[in-house]
């Protein structure tokens, strides 16, 4: 479990790309992580299964290829890392699992008076879940949607989170890994029970 809140950049170091699943290699500024620890890359929850140095190894199956945009990655893209929520920690963000459902489509980014507006383009599949100044989380990055359109979101983005998040140097057309509020699958799954 994570708050969406971004501790640091990563680096990606080298990626090993084997039939059934990819090895990838980040650098990183944690110095406390062991195997097995949760760590969200760019939003996805992935299992360390090395850590040499300040370096953590992941393998990333099928699934999670298919499912967001790390197929994309290369050696040398930077990317977004939160490590896993402890019981002891504020909740700054809102919960988020890493689990990512689709990605999305950047449809326009307008900056004015520091403040970004970034608007994505989400299938009707994952949009229901989304409502006015509810939570999503973009990148691994916990957001409040500010508007709601037919075929996606809008967010605004505050300075930090534009220059601490590769929310900043993304642009129109890349696609984000996009994982919506937990509560309002639960309350959908719970109402199809109710008669």
């Amino acid at each position: 479990m994570f708050t969406g809140i971004i501790e640091s950049f990563g680096k990606v170091l080298s990626i090993i790309k084997k039939s059934d699943y990819w090895c990838i290699l980040i650098e990183t500024e944690f110095d406390d992580m062991k195997l097995g620890d949760s760590v969200s890359v760019n939003g996805v929850c992935l299992t360390v299964i090395m850590v040499k140095d300040r370096c953590l190894e992941f393998d990333v199956i099928l699934e999670t290829l298919n499912k967001t945009n790390l197929n994309l990655l290369c050696e040398n893209i930077i990317v977004n890392l939160e490590r896993c929520l402890r019981l002891s920690d504020r909740l700054d963000g809102h919960l988020v699992q890493g689990h990512i459902e689709c990605t999305g489509k950047i449809l326009s980014k307008k900056t004015n008076d520091g403040e970004t507006k970034i608007a994505i383009e989400i299938s009707n599949e994952y949009l229901k879940y989304c409502i006015y100044k509810g939570s999503i989380t973009l990148e691994g990055v916990s957001l409040t949607i500010s508007a709601l359109h037919s075929t996606g979101i809008e967010v605004s983005i505050i300075p930090y989170t534009y220059e601490n998040t590769t929310l900043g140097v993304k642009q129109v057309g890349d696609f984000i890994n996009v994982e919506t509020d937990i509560i309002s699958k639960y309350i959908e799954r719970r109402m199809e029970f109710v008669k």
